[in-house]
């Protein structure tokens, strides 16, 4: 393996601008000084809308974009649900959301069985005699 790695890196190779098979029409860059001013800036045109092109990542903005809504939406309903906002200064009648968070937790009320309704859990009988078959 060793030697391998050291025949390789003794080989000389030729540039792959060289013997690439695809072989460029125009030089680039080109020199701006020989050129209008008109084909100047459709060549930059070109470029930033390539450049724009190739750096473009829709995953990561369209990710970065639902993070934000998320925290933005949750950072809202915490606000008008959960927030305490200051209750020693206001009256319950004067909170602010006051009714919004009544007309909730009235509908969640509604759909969610209330304490009352929640399943009692059987006490563990231990001071039951267990009944045993004898063989």
């Amino acid at each position: 393996m060793l030697p391998t790695i050291i025949r390789r890196t003794a080989q000389q190779n030729v540039p792959y601008v060289y013997t690439n098979p695809y072989k460029a029409k125009r030089l680039w860059p080109p020199d701006f000084s020989k050129l209008s001013p008109k084909h100047q800036f459709r060549l930059e045109r070109r470029y930033k809308r390539r450049a724009k092109l190739k750096w473009e990542r829709p995953r990561w903005t369209k990710a970065v974009k639902m993070v934000q809504m998320g925290s933005v939406v949750f950072v809202g309903v915490y606000g008008v649900l959960f927030l305490d906002w200051n209750q020693e200064t206001w009256n319950k009648e004067s909170r602010p959301f006051q009714g919004i968070r009544d007309w909730f937790w009235g509908m969640m009320g509604s759909i969610l069985p209330s304490r009352d309704q929640v399943r009692r859990q059987e006490p563990n009988n231990a001071s039951a005699p267990a009944t045993s078959v004898d063989k």
